[in-house]
């Protein structure tokens, strides 16, 4: 890791959060899992505090050894984790069948890695739906520097509950965003409610598979790492996300687990036994520079006190996702289209 990129990073830590206040939201961002004695009930009541501070603390890292888009994606033998994540959004853009012109909405948008990148790949306007200022911010700069910024914008605001009129958009999208969610038919209906008639919602989600074992304390111990690492109040499994579909009123054109035929896992850029000059980064050994780089910035002053903690529960969660991924009970590519009818039945 460069000098300039290790400041960088202490530099981000803590997104919108007062520099002496990094270690109070550590705190309180702990306190909702199930690790340090949080519950599901209270997560879910309280997720968009937990959320919002979530990416509030980790924003930074996950630009910093992700790049803009914060997603997995299926890989091709000999194809880059880069080439990947792109093939993943213009997949995405093609099966929801997106013409020039059209108004678009990205839920959950991140810092508008995909979003660009669909705009670019489709000659669509895509507005991103995000509730963290910070981010928000980050991808206001982005859009500029991509030359994007006349036909992308974002808006500010919580996806249970969005600020648009009904039938605005001509399609929706979300990519790894709406697992936040603590409520998947409340969200689909919101996202029922400002798709056009006839057009789809397409959408990657975490789920748990129908492997996963809810009295199997290996298996529990996973999912409480993925939640606790990455903001999540719960994880569905994948039928419950398909019946969230269908009680919003959604016509299920297609649905599969992506994961299951990809022919190198999604996970490998996690797994500490497999090393990449290309996302050097993510392996063990970038990793490790991180760690020990976030600790010694920490102890300078040059990150907030905290910054550490952050890098600590991401590690558990890579840990949760590779332990996940290889005993095949939890996926981030269960992908579906849902096709709202012309003719509503709600």
């Amino acid at each position: 890791m460069s000098k300039a990129g290790a400041l960088d990073l202490a530099s981000g830590v803590g997104g919108k959060i007062e520099k002496d206040d990094v270690l109070s939201a550590v705190d309180k961002y702990e306190k909702y899992h199930v690790y340090y004695g949080g519950d599901e009930k209270d997560r879910k009541e309280n997720y968009t505090d937990m959320v919002n501070k979530y990416y509030d603390l980790v924003t930074s890292f996950y630009e910093f050894g992700w790049g803009e888009s914060f997603h997995f994606a299926p890989r091709w033998k000999g194809e880059s984790l880069p080439e990947s994540i792109k093939r993943h959004e213009h997949f995405l853009a093609l099966q929801l069948g997106l013409k020039p012109g059209q108004k678009v909405l990205d839920v959950g948008c991140g810092i508008g890695g995909p979003l660009r990148e669909i705009a670019r790949f489709s000659s669509t306007s895509v507005t991103g739906l995000n509730n963290n200022e910070y981010q928000i911010a980050r991808g206001k700069v982005l859009n500029h520097v991509a030359g994007v910024d006349k036909t992308c914008d974002f808006t500010k605001a919580d996806f249970m509950k969005m600020p648009f009129p009904d039938n605005s958009f001509d399609a929706v999208y979300a990519i790894e965003a709406t697992c936040h969610a603590p409520d998947a038919y409340g969200c689909y209906s919101e996202i029922y409610r400002v798709l056009k008639p006839g057009q789809c919602f397409a959408a990657y989600e975490w789920c748990m598979t129908d492997a996963f074992d809810p009295k199997n304390k290996e298996h529990q111990k996973i999912k409480a790492e993925i939640e606790i690492g990455d903001g999540l109040p719960d994880i569905r499994l994948t039928r419950q996300c398909v019946e969230a579909l269908k009680k919003a009123g959604f016509e299920v054109m297609w649905e599969k687990d992506l994961a299951v035929d990809s022919p190198i896992p999604w996970y490998l850029p996690l797994d500490k036994n497999h090393f990449s000059l290309s996302s050097f980064r993510l392996t063990a050994v970038g990793r490790f520079f991180t760690r020990n780089m976030v600790k010694v910035l920490e102890y300078a002053g040059l990150a907030p006190k905290g910054s550490q903690r952050v890098q600590d529960f991401l590690e558990k969660a890579a840990e949760g996702l590779v332990e996940g991924g290889r005993k095949e009970i939890f996926t981030p590519l269960y992908f579906f289209v849902a096709r709202k009818p012309n003719v509503q039945t709600q």
